[in-house]
């Protein structure tokens, strides 16, 4: 069991000891989506959903999701997050009615480890909230797919997606 680093001499889970890992700048990039229906893009686009400003919320929650990561991933490191940001980019086709959302989380940090899980929890928070908050109007809605789109820093070096 040596081999696999999530797992201790005896073969049972534990978090990966980095305490002697150099502290370096790192950062990760992440996309989810959402594929909503027209009334949702409106009420989103006029700002009239009963729930308020649905990507003002998910902005929000991307934040929280990132900063807390570490206690709904069991193996995950907690981090002192240096910056996380979402941008929403909307991709609409109104001849075909179609309408979607696509969430792009950064998230940095100078630390031990990675932030690739931070990002991933982020991406997909916001995809989720937005979700709740427009769930009244309809529960149709498209999450995904949630994927790391580029990461820098750390020993395994930097990785971009090929898409």
């Amino acid at each position: 069991m040596s081999e696999l680093t999530h797992f201790n001499d005896q073969g049972r889970a534990h978090m990966v000891d980095v305490t002697d890992k150099t502290e370096t700048q790192r950062m990760a990039i992440a996309q989810s989506s959402i594929i909503i229906n027209q009334e949702i893009y409106q009420q989103i686009k006029d700002g009239t959903n009963k729930k308020g400003d649905v990507l003002a919320v998910a902005q929000i929650a991307a934040v929280m999701a990132a900063k807390n990561t570490a206690q709904i991933i069991p193996m995950c490191h907690p981090l002192l997050l240096g910056g996380v940001n979402a941008e929403f980019n909307w991709v609409i086709d109104e001849e075909n009615h179609y309408y979607q959302i696509n969430i792009k989380v950064t998230v940095k940090v100078t630390g031990p480890t990675g932030v690739e899980m931070e990002a991933l929890t982020a991406a997909s928070a916001a995809a989720l909230t937005i979700y709740d908050m427009c769930k009244a109007a309809s529960k149709d809605m498209v999450i995904g797919p949630t994927f790391l789109l580029t990461k820098t820093g750390g020993k395994s070096g930097d990785y971009t997606r090929d898409c």
